[in-house]
């Protein structure tokens, strides 16, 4: 099986951030991360995943988020056919374009998509599944 973790995961690691309830999220995406790494998943990045994590954090920061987890890192890239379609489906539903080609990176690789932003409702004929770290640990 191969994983998408998507930013916000990230994100929710890396500041071991709250839920609004105070629910763990760190650490739910933490332990997440940690199964994966103990049973050889495969973790997937992409460029867009790169690219919305350097609008919070260095270079320098964003190799420290994943070094743990190098070993089970595989890096897709987008392609421009990827791309375009991005900016239709994100038009058309009113979303980020870097949801849309999360999920379509998602697609084209199948991938099962680790998220919690409600945007991906909205491409559930791109995605049909998607699930919460918590759901998977």
């Amino acid at each position: 099986m191969k994983y998408y973790v998507d930013t916000s995961i990230w994100i929710d690691v890396y500041e071991d951030r709250k839920g609004y309830s105070g629910e763990p999220l760190g650490s739910y995406a933490l332990k997440f991360l940690a199964v994966l790494k103990a049973k050889g998943e495969c973790l997937v990045i992409s460029d867009i995943l790169i690219t919305e994590l350097e609008c919070f954090y260095s270079i320098a920061e964003i190799k420290g988020m994943m070094k743990p987890f190098e070993e089970i890192i595989e890096k897709v890239m987008s392609t421009k056919i990827q791309r375009e379609e991005t900016k239709i489906i994100a038009h058309e539903r009113n979303i980020p374009k870097g949801d849309a080609l999360h999920a379509i990176l998602v697609r084209d690789n199948k991938l099962i998509l680790i998220t919690r932003d409600n945007d991906f409702r909205k491409l559930k004929d791109v995605v049909p599944e998607y699930y919460k770290p918590e759901e998977l640990i």
